[in-house]
């Protein structure tokens, strides 16, 4: 195969160079394989990516190579390609991939991307957040059937509280879900959610699931992972691969498959069949009201609860307790 080839994505000229590179070694695909994927998917993945900033995780030698994170759009960048402002938690700012279409995901694939991260929210409207992210942490001991319980009573409470869900696997040991929102809630106010959200779970499973957020509490549970819904935060996106050398999906399934999923199945090699036979459990996805959340979280604050810890990289927030660990605090 030559050193470069050029592409027609949809309208746009395209450059893959070293086309026939291998990127997963399980089964030998190649950069032009993970290409020819994100083009069998296209449909699915723009629903859920389009318009949205991208952080990139780029493994120039393949999945097990070397790997570094990416917020920053390289000035190399074709003029034709759409940035937009994003910010790290202590205000640095960089001007950040937006999933504009389909060219714009592989031209990221053709500088080694295996792993694309994504804002909650629009670039066009980065004051709204517009999803909320639950992310199903497994401890160390913890086996995927118990992830599979703990997402089910995850569904069961958001219903309860009215809200639909949408499920994904995370391409690893966990499981995603997702809420899309009404256009209405910043992302103080969607962590806020969560956080009710995971402390609610605790409270009516508490052998299964916990929201503490200091590992040494957690013992072996599913941990919700709440922060991963504060500002500046991303998930790894729907349809889109793993840096793993099975080039495993990060894959939307419906609720009735979750009993039977095989994740370590999910692959480039598997997944496009699926699209291609009209496959999209995402596809009716309607945004949802958190109101009934706020308002657990504000039952919480009034029971005499503070706010969940924040990550450490996050300034100090009101009403949040003394950041330090449990084990540490004792030792003062």
């Amino acid at each position: 195969m030559s050193e470069r080839v050029v592409l027609n994505i949809g309208g746009t000229e395209v450059s893959v160079s070293h086309p026939d590179k291998v990127f997963f070694s399980q089964r030998g695909e190649t950069k032009l394989d993970l290409v020819r994927y994100y083009q069998a998917v296209a449909d699915p993945l723009l629903a859920t990516l389009q318009g949205r900033p991208l952080l990139l995780e780029r493994y120039p030698d393949g999945a097990g190579g070397k790997s570094f994170f990416q917020k920053r759009v390289p000035k190399s960048a074709p003029p034709w390609l759409q940035t937009t402002v994003v910010s790290t938690p202590n205000g640095t700012t960089s001007d950040a991939l937006v999933a504009a279409d389909l060219a714009h995901i592989i031209w990221a694939v053709n500088l080694g991307c295996l792993g694309f991260h994504v804002w909650p929210y629009h670039a066009d409207t980065p004051e709204i957040t517009d999803e909320l992210r639950i992310d199903l942490d497994p401890s160390p001991g913890v086996r995927f059937p118990q992830v599979l319980e703990t997402a089910v009573a995850t569904r069961d409470l958001l219903a309860e509280y009215g809200i639909e869900s949408l499920l994904k696997t995370s391409g690893s040991r966990g499981l995603h879900i997702y809420v899309p929102l009404q256009a209405r809630w910043n992302s103080y106010q969607v962590r806020a959610a969560a956080v009710a959200l995971a402390r609610e779970l605790e409270r009516r499973h508490p052998a299964l699931i916990t929201a503490k957020w200091w590992k040494e509490e957690r013992g072996s549970r599913v941990f919700v992972d709440y922060n991963q819904n504060a500002p500046h935060k991303t998930v790894f996106g729907a349809w889109c691969v793993r840096p793993r050398v099975g080039a495993q999906v990060s894959m939307p399934i419906g609720w009735d498959e979750l009993a039977t999923v095989e994740p370590d199945k999910l692959t480039i090699a598997t997944v496009p069949g699926r699209v291609a036979e009209g496959y999209d459990p995402w596809a009716d996805r309607r945004p949802q009201s958190i109101e009934p959340l706020l308002e657990q979280s504000e039952r919480d604050m009034a029971s005499g609860l503070q706010d969940a810890p924040w990550p450490p990289v996050y300034p100090k927030q009101p009403n949040e307790p003394p950041r330090v660990a449990p084990s540490r605090a004792k030792q003062t």
